[in-house]
């Protein structure tokens, strides 16, 4: 089995600013962003909001079948963070500072600009088990603080780190890049975003990509022989 990079077992929190342990301050990334997003949830109601749409959400239907994308997704950032906090610290806080940029804009823009969409269908023509999950994430998940997309943010987030971890092989970034598609395209079509939340997540990510790795992650020339 690979050994981590970094042996947790002596952390504790009073070795925090520690310079072995200090990439962990980049998990309050996570803290911030669910402090946020609750309290936009519960303190912006949806009148207030403004209704994202685009003609193209109307060429897609909705497909349960994305839903096994959509929840896939779960599992991508917690085995991305999880990996890379345990075996490459650099790819850690490359990704980690991607998403905290993805945050702290999404959130401005979900106060600043609040959206909602309308999309969500009023009743499903099929009834089975992901029909009846989807009707759960509905009710668990309002329709609210959609654009950008942090679900679509994140994939593309994790989708840069991998796509540039030389360890990985040629077979996983392949399955990285076709997933990050899969997980994109179903936020379409189980509704639960507008295409043109996903447009202005891929917009964003544009930015947050620059700014990780060229201006605050450049990558090193090769030094000259």
């Amino acid at each position: 089995m690979k050994k981590p990079t970094v042996d947790y077992s002596g952390f504790r929190l009073s070795r925090l600013t520690e310079p072995r342990f200090s990439h962990l301050f980049l998990l309050l990334g996570w803290v911030f962003y669910f402090t946020m997003y609750i309290l936009t949830e519960k303190l912006i109601p949806a009148e207030a909001c403004h209704v994202v749409h685009s003609v193209v959400d109307d060429w897609i239907p909705f497909r349960e079948e994305f839903l096994i994308f959509y929840c896939f997704w779960y599992l991508l950032v917690f085995v991305s963070a999880v990996y890379f906090l345990l075996y490459d610290v650099d790819s850690f806080k490359k990704l980690h500072v991607f998403l905290l940029i993805t945050q702290v804009v999404s959130v401005a823009v979900y106060i600043i600009y609040p959206t909602r969409q309308d999309l969500r269908p009023a009743s499903f023509e099929r009834q089975n088990f992901l029909t009846a999950l989807m009707a759960n994430i509905y009710a668990a998940d309002t329709n609210t603080g959609v654009c950008p997309s942090i679900h679509v943010a994140y994939s593309i987030a994790i989708a840069s780190v991998w796509l540039k971890y030389r360890e990985a092989s040629r077979l996983w970034k392949a399955f990285i890049a076709v997933i990050t598609v899969l997980i994109c395209l179903s936020t379409m079509f189980v509704k639960q975003h507008s295409f043109v939340d996903v447009v202005a997540a891929a917009a964003l990510c544009l930015v947050a990509e620059v700014i990780v790795f060229h201006v605050i992650y450049p990558a090193k020339k090769p030094a000259r022989e």
